[in-house]
């Protein structure tokens, strides 16, 4: 599955349009993590743990999306973007959405 943040697969022709595809997941903050992260907060630095949950949530909603598309009869995904909100405390959503399309 081709997917790009671009509204066409460069060298490709776009043949068919499906329309909106999407994926999302909800992720929790962890309890271990929220320590870590005050720590952090005091002394500086990338709070890891939580760019990793962030990495994991982003590749969960990717392969979503894809797989939406896939059941449609993509083969590619244009003009992908990304977006981020607070649902509860300590909860955030990652959504992604683009375009299915099949391309030549």
């Amino acid at each position: 599955m081709l997917v790009t943040n671009i509204e066409e697969v460069p060298g490709k022709h776009i043949v068919v349009c499906y329309g909106v595809v999407s994926g999302s997941t909800v992720r929790a903050k962890h309890v271990g993590r929220d320590i870590m992260a005050g720590l952090k907060n005091i002394f500086g630095g990338e709070l890891e743990a939580y760019t990793e949950l962030l990495t994991e949530a982003r590749e969960q909603a990717m392969s979503r999306m894809q797989q939406q598309a896939e059941a449609l009869g993509a083969n590619a995904i244009v003009n992908v973007r990304f977006s981020t909100s607070s649902v509860t405390a300590g909860a955030s959503e990652i959504y992604i959405y683009g375009t299915a399309v099949t391309v030549e």
